[in-house]
């Protein structure tokens, strides 16, 4: 029995060097990524309760667009991923290429959105319960943040259809650089624009956006002049602006598989923004928890997200390549990998998450519901390690309308409407109502493991393109 165990879920030294050289530097870009996203916001949060509570509502905004684009990449991307696997540079500049215009579509939308509805779309999730907070002020916030965050919506959708293409090709550091630099001096820029230092006024919330904003844009540049400079080790990028082609077949092809996944990212990501509007009703204090709680979460969160994303570069350049069997075997080691490293650090997250919230200028009321949050979202990691890696690896071989229902029908038609109940209709404390809401996670898993199991995902996809 172990030595079946062994051999199909434990790969050897050569793999493991492989996943963890390929992982390493997206895992390390989203850390400091996350990181300082952390520590921006504690700036914030030094700041009190409202500029808090209102650049979080924001960021869950941004959240939706952050996850349209991924998604909107991510379709072309299979075929990408798929393409360099089979040597074809050809076509992988052409998914290059359907990538530069469906991120700026979606791009222009969201501008238009947030233009026109900013206040409203803040306002879903300020309820005042008289307990804790002014949601007249956090509103007054928001809407300062985003007035200034949106002028970094273009560069963040170019960046991601640059950085979605070199990742395919298996370099991975290039983007994690580039990060690096923004995400510093991101860091830096915040200390001196939130609070002021020497001649520079302290901003507040806006030196937050401001902040942001440049280190964006620096993000996108460094991406951007260091492809067209390596055009030997990005041959996509050879001749990508000296036409506006696609070929119809390919073109075709990525709308009809893309459009699920693209439609599943939003609506997920709609769905996650409705659900924490869900907890929202119970007060600007839950409001505040879930940023402090989310910003802590996300930096856990990362090892079993990127570990999901090698599963898709991995498995879809063995699809490609048309070695299926090996694609089936290198999957089973991946994902029991991402779920075995994430069991260690749900463990280590429920030791020292608690410990954060403290560092936060807020109302101990605020803090214990924070660290609650923490203790559920530890608990319910390994499961969402699995229900991931089970995603990417449906998204792999084009089965995009199975993950449609996997993932976001999932998410609308069981998830959000327990939590909208749950929040509303009954008096649970707040914890429970998120505690019940986290392990519904147990019914994707179980969906996921029956789909990879049938092996349905097991496609090549681009062998006629």
């Amino acid at each position: 029995m172990w030595n079946k165990f062994k051999t199909t879920f434990l790969g050897d030294a050569a793999f493991y060097r492989r996943i963890i050289l390929l992982a390493l530097p997206m895992i390390a870009q989203n850390a400091i990524t996350s990181f300082v996203s952390f520590a921006d916001n504690i700036m914030v949060g030094r700041l009190g309760t409202e500029p808090m509570s209102g650049v979080a509502i924001v960021n869950q905004l941004l959240f939706v667009f952050n996850i349209c684009i991924f998604g909107g990449a991510s379709g072309a991307g299979i075929f990408g991923t798929q393409f360099f696997g089979k040597g074809d540079h050809e076509g992988h500049k052409y998914t290059f290429r359907f990538k530069i215009y469906i991120t700026l579509i979606i791009a222009g939308i969201a501008l238009l959105l947030f233009v026109f509805f900013n206040t409203e779309l803040i306002s879903l999730y300020l309820h005042d319960s008289g307990d804790v907070g002014d949601v007249t002020l956090a509103l007054g916030y928001g809407e300062q943040y985003l007035a200034i965050m949106m002028i970094s919506l273009i560069p963040f959708a170019i960046c991601q259809a640059y950085v979605s293409t070199i990742r395919e090709t298996g370099q991975t550091f290039v983007p994690m650089v580039a990060s690096m630099v923004a995400v510093l001096s991101n860091l830096v820029l915040d200390y001196l624009l939130i609070f002021g230092i020497g001649f520079l006024p302290a901003l507040g919330v806006q030196g937050a956006a401001i902040a942001t904003v440049i280190a964006r844009i620096m993000e996108c540049l460094i991406v951007v002049v260091w492809s067209h400079r390596n055009s030997d080790k990005n041959r996509y990028i050879v001749g990508a602006y000296k036409s506006f082609r696609i070929p119809g077949n390919i073109c075709r092809d990525i709308i009809i598989k893309g459009t699920p996944l693209m439609l599943n990212e939003m609506l997920w990501a709609s769905g996650m923004t409705v659900i924490v509007q869900c907890y929202s009703v119970r007060g600007l204090e839950v409001v505040a928890a879930q940023n402090i709680s989310s910003t802590i979460t996300n930096l856990f969160n990362i090892v079993f997200i990127q570990l999901g994303a090698c599963i898709s570069i991995v498995v879809g350049q063995y699809l490609g390549a048309g070695e299926l069997e090996k694609a089936k075997d290198a999957d089973n080691k991946m994902m029991f990998f991402s779920v075995a490293c994430c069991t260690v650090v749900a463990a280590v997250m429920a030791l020292v998450g608690g410990l954060f919230p403290e560092i936060y200028k807020t109302e101990e009321s605020i803090k214990e519901l924070a660290s609650q949050f923490i203790l559920i979202a530890a608990a319910v990691m390994p499961l969402c390690a699995f229900s991931h890696s089970a995603y990417f690896t449906l998204r792999s071989g084009g089965k995009t309308g199975v993950t449609f229902l996997f993932d976001s029908v999932y998410t609308w038609v069981i998830v959000v409407p327990f939590a909208f109940y749950l929040a509303r209709y009954t008096t649970l404390p707040v914890t429970l109502v998120v505690f019940l809401v986290q392990f519904t996670e147990i019914i994707k898993v179980t969906i996921g493991f029956f789909m990879v199991r049938s092996n349905v995902w097991l496609n090549n996809i681009v062998s006629e393109k």
